[in-house]
């Protein structure tokens, strides 16, 4: 069995943003040379989200609204007891819990093994910084 790891970093200046990072997960597949097998795509990050979705814009606007809607952004120790350690991202915490912190992807024939419109995503929440995924392809 072959193993390959691969790490991307990213640097968002935006508070929340969505990232499409299918090509760079496709290459780090390419780079493994695994045909048949599983990839790992994992936010280290506790701010940060990794999740599979369409690739549509208003899609993404919606995410943003109903996430802001249920996590607002507030700075003040008030709403969220975190931001009590001097800490400005509690929203950021709750945010990722809801979107998830990794997705694995079945590999077949060399490919990420999709569905209809499929892709992949970096989702940031407390952004301004940079922040690492790791890659990590086992199989054959």
């Amino acid at each position: 069995m072959k193993s390959h790891t691969d790490y991307l970093t990213l640097e968002v200046p935006e508070r929340m943003a969505f990232i499409n990072i299918t090509g760079e997960v496709e290459h780090a597949l390419k780079e493994s040379g695994v045909q048949e097998g599983l990839c790992l795509v994992n936010a280290m990050h506790i701010t940060a989200s990794v999740f599979i979705n369409d690739d549509e814009p208003g899609l993404h606007r919606d995410y943003m609204k109903w996430l802001e809607a249920l996590a607002p952004f507030d700075p003040s120790p008030d709403r969220y007891h975190h931001n009590q350690t001097g800490e400005d991202n509690g929203d950021a915490h709750h945010k990722r819990q809801i979107m998830g912190r990794e997705v694995v992807v079945a590999i077949t024939r060399g490919r990420l093994d999709f569905g209809p419109w499929e892709q992949i995503f970096y989702g940031e929440f407390d952004g301004r910084r940079s922040k690492r995924v790791l890659v990590k392809i086992i199989g054959d």
